[in-house]
C-alpha cells in the first residue's frame, strides 16, 4: 500500500511539472495572439510591440546558462519555489503595467524564471521517474509543452480579447500559484546532483554534435518565428479572418503538435535521419505556401496543421540530440539549448518586424522559408555525419 501511494505521489508530482511546463510555455507565446490588443492599448504599431517576444527570448538566451550555473547547487524544490515567486510577481506587474516599458520589465522578470525552469524541469522529471519509466516522464513534459499551444495560447488569446490582455497575465499568475502549492505538497526535497566542475563546461558545450544542434536550432527557430510571431495580424490582413478564426488556426497549430509528438515517439529510433529531414521539408512547404494558403480557410487550416506538426517534431529531435550528446551534463546542455532556442525566437520576432516595416507583412512566410532551406542544406552537407555517428554508437 505504501509503495502504491509513493508511486502515485511521484507520478502526481511529474504531472504537476508537466502542468508547470504548460504554464511557462503559454506565457512565453501568448503575446503572439495578443499583439494587436497590446499595441492598441499603448498606441503602438504591431511591429514594435513584437519586441516583447524579442526581448523576452533574448533575455532567456543570455541568462539560461549563467543562472543555471549560479543555482546549480540549490535543492530543486526550493529552487522551484523561488522561480515561481518571481514568475507570479512578474505577471502581477504585467497585469498592472502602466506603460510599454513597465510591461517589458515584467516580461524580463518572467524570462529570468523561465531561463532556469527549462534547464531543470526535464532532468528533474527523469530523476523522479521510477526505473524504466524515464521516457514516459519526458513524454509528460512534452505533452504539457504541446498543450500550451493547443489550449493555453488560444484560451489566453480569447480571454485577452474578451476581458483585456491584462486579465490574461493575471489569470496566469493565479494558475501558477495553484501549481506551486501542489508542487510544495507533492515534491520531496530534491538535492542537486550536479558534480560537473565549472572548468569542464566549455569542453562539454564544444562537442561537435551539440554545436551542430545549436546552429541548426538557431536557424530553424529564427525562420519559424519570423512568421509565427506575426501570424495573428498576417491572417487578419492577408486572409481577412476575424480574431475568433485566428484563434482557431492557432489551435490547429497546437493540436497538430500533439500528433507530431506521437509520430516522433514512434519513428525517431527506427528512422533517425528521416524524422528530421522530412519535417524540415514540410516546414519549408508550409512557410512558402503561407501567403497562398491564407486565401482559403480550408487551405489555411491544412497549412497551419502541417506547420505545427513539422516544428514540433524538429524541436523534439533537437532536444533528444542534446541529451544524447551530453548525458553527463544534462542541465548545462539543456540550459545552453534553451538559450539558443530563444535566440532563434528573439531573432525571428526581430527580423519579422523588419520584414513588415521594410517589405510587407505578406512576405514573412517567404523570408522564414529561406532560413529553413539554409538549415536543410547545412544538415545534408555538414551535420548529417554527426547524427549517424550518434546512431551507430
Amino acid at each position: 500500500m505504501k509503495t502504491s501511494t509513493t508511486r502515485s505521489r511521484i507520478w502526481s508530482s511529474i504531472f504537476c511539472l508537466a502542468f508547470a511546463a504548460f504554464v511557462f510555455n503559454t506565457t512565453e507565446f501568448v503575446p503572439v495572439g495578443l499583439l494587436p490588443n497590446i499595441a492598441a492599448s499603448f498606441s503602438m504599431d504591431v511591429a514594435h510591440t513584437g519586441l516583447l517576444l524579442t526581448v523576452y527570448a533574448w533575455s532567456v538566451s543570455l541568462l539560461s546558462l549563467p543562472l543555471t550555473i549560479i543555482t546549480d547547487k540549490m535543492d530543486r524544490r526550493k529552487l522551484l519555489v523561488f522561480l515561481f515567486g518571481l514568475f507570479i510577481g512578474s505577471h502581477i506587474l504585467a497585469g498592472f503595467a502602466w506603460s510599454f516599458y513597465s510591461l517589458m520589465a515584467a516580461r524580463i522578470g518572467i524570462a529570468c524564471a523561465h531561463a532556469v525552469f527549462w534547464a531543470i524541469t526535464t532532468p528533474l522529471a527523469v530523476r523522479l521517474a521510477p526505473n524504466g519509466k524515464k521516457a514516459q516522464a519526458m513524454g509528460f513534459i512534452v505533452v504539457g509543452t504541446s498543450m500550451a499551444t493547443v489550449l493555453g495560447i488560444p484560451i489566453g488569446t480569447m480571454i485577452g480579447q474578451v476581458a483585456g490582455w491584462r486579465v490574461t497575465f493575471l489569470c496566469i499568475a493565479v494558475i501558477a500559484f495553484a501549481v506551486i502549492v501542489l508542487l510544495l505538497y507533492l515534491l520531496p526535497d530534491v538535492p542537486s546532483k550536479s558534480n560537473l566542475p565549472l572548468r569542464l563546461i566549455p569542453q562539454v558545450l564544444k562537442r561537435p554534435l551539440l554545436l551542430n544542434v545549436f546552429l541548426l536550432t538557431a536557424i530553424i527557430i529564427t525562420g519559424h518565428f519570423i512568421a509565427y510571431t506575426y501570424i495573428t495580424p498576417f491572417m487578419q490582413k492577408i486572409g481577412g479572418y476575424t480574431q475568433d478564426t485566428v484563434v482557431m488556426l492557432l489551435l490547429m497549430v497546437g493540436f497538430s503538435g500533439i500528433i507530431g509528438s506521437i509520430l516522433f515517439a514512434r519513428f525517431s529510433t527506427a528512422h533517425p535521419i528521416a524524422i528530421y529531414v522530412i519535417p524540415i521539408i514540410t516546414l519549408i512547404v508550409s512557410l512558402s505556401a503561407l501567403y497562398v494558403c491564407s486565401w482559403s480557410l480550408y487551405t489555411a487550416v491544412f497549412q497551419c496543421m502541417l506547420w505545427g506538426l513539422s516544428i514540433t517534431i524538429i524541436s523534439m529531435v533537437m532536444q533528444s540530440k542534446v541529451i544524447d550528446a551530453a548525458p553527463d551534463a544534462t542541465d548545462v546542455a539543456t540550459a545552453a539549448y534553451s538559450g539558443i532556442y530563444n535566440i532563434g525566437i528573439g531573432s525571428g520576432a526581430f527580423i519579422g518586424s523588419k520584414v513588415i516595416l521594410f517589405l510587407s507583412i505578406g512576405e514573412i512566410g517567404f523570408v522564414g522559408m529561406l532560413f529553413a532551406v539554409t538549415a536543410l542544406l547545412l544538415f545534408c552537407f555538414i551535420s548529417r555525419k554527426y547524427w549517424l555517428n550518434t546512431v551507430n554508437q
